[in-house]
């Protein structure tokens, strides 16, 4: 049963619940409905936010202490403020000063930076390095991560020079939309220097459970993308994730279908 234009049942509602996308958005006439214009101003206020809140330094430094991973060091990039470092791209790749950072002689160095989601940084790294260093050792050797504000992915490139590690990962917080603001990439390169083209990384995205990517599936993606990295001895479009394809033998084998 129907009242006025509202129908009894919204044939929408079940491919709704399986998506984070705006579909079906309900309307009367040319005008949509209340709900869906509060639910988009709501999430176009969260993307904002997430542009331009600052990443919580001491709260993600106490996580990483809390990893074992001792005093994390924070530095930032040329832009001098959130409204330069989003007119000047340029100014967020360049780093101000890194003479706080030592060389580590570690295998794998990891930058944290804000990127254009400060919130997804604050919401997901420290959960996310847990499940990366769990991964990675003790294969392989991860220097304490440093804290990146105002940063694009290749400052990490300088970053990566100064710690004079073999790979270097960076997480950033992806440019967030309306139906997620807190999502984190993952980069990954290869003897990280300045200069570094876009081709020479791996790029793994769209990491924010419950509904994207979750810890375990991306560290494990990571984990197989530096063991290729190494063996190879680049990163980049030259580098094919084969996680997937392990994991279902795996999988396979662990159920006796091999």
């Amino acid at each position: 049963m129907s009242t006025g234009n509202t129908p009894a049942h919204d044939p929408w509602d079940l491919m709704r619940r399986t998506t984070q996308a705006r579909i079906g958005l309900r309307r009367s006439g040319y005008t949509l409905s209340t709900r869906d214009v509060l639910t988009f101003q709501a999430d176009h206020a969260a993307a904002r936010d997430a542009v331009h809140t600052p990443m919580d330094i001491d709260t993600v430094g106490k996580g990483l202490r809390e990893l074992g991973f001792g005093e994390p060091i924070a530095v930032t990039s040329r832009a001098s403020s959130r409204a330069e470092y989003l007119r000047r791209p340029d100014l967020g790749r360049m780093p101000a000063d890194l003479s706080s950072i030592e060389s580590s002689g570690a295998d794998i160095g990891i930058v944290i930076a804000d990127g254009l989601s400060a919130t997804a940084v604050d919401t997901h790294a420290v959960a996310l390095i847990d499940a990366l260093t769990s991964a990675l050792t003790p294969q392989f050797t991860v220097a304490p991560p440093v804290l990146a504000s105002q940063a694009r992915v290749a400052l990490g490139d300088h970053i990566g020079e100064a710690l004079g590690v073999e790979m270097l990962i960076v997480i950033i917080g992806e440019r967030p939309g309306l139906s997620v603001a807190d999502s984190l990439g993952i980069y990954l390169t290869y003897a990280p220097e300045p200069g570094r083209r876009d081709s020479e990384r791996n790029c793994i995205s769209n990491i924010h459970p419950p509904d994207g990517l979750g810890y375990a599936d991306a560290a494990r993606i990571v984990a197989a993308l530096v063991a290729g990295a190494r063996q190879l001895g680049a990163s980049g479009v030259a580098l094919k994730d084969t996680s997937a394809g392990e994991a279902a033998v795996a999988a396979a084998e662990q159920s006796g279908l091999t």
